[in-house]
């Protein structure tokens, strides 16, 4: 696997959730910033290291209603 792809939205709670795609990986943070070593981490925990992706794709989300 050379990349992963996570999908990232705002939770509703305030922070951010991040879930991989085809991975069993999720993690939560307040911030963005946060947000992002807190995939590191778990990708390098999820992973030996000779089969660690290479590369982290975050797909961030955002969801906004709006009057018609």
């Amino acid at each position: 696997m050379s990349d992963i792809h996570f999908i990232v939205e705002e939770s509703p709670e305030g922070g951010y959730i991040a879930r991989a795609v085809d991975v069993a990986i999720f993690t939560e943070a307040d911030d963005l910033s946060s947000l992002r070593e807190l995939v590191r981490d778990a990708v390098r925990c999820h992973f030996e290291d000779d089969e660690r992706p290479s590369l982290i794709r975050l797909h961030i989300t955002r969801e906004e209603a709006i009057a018609a």
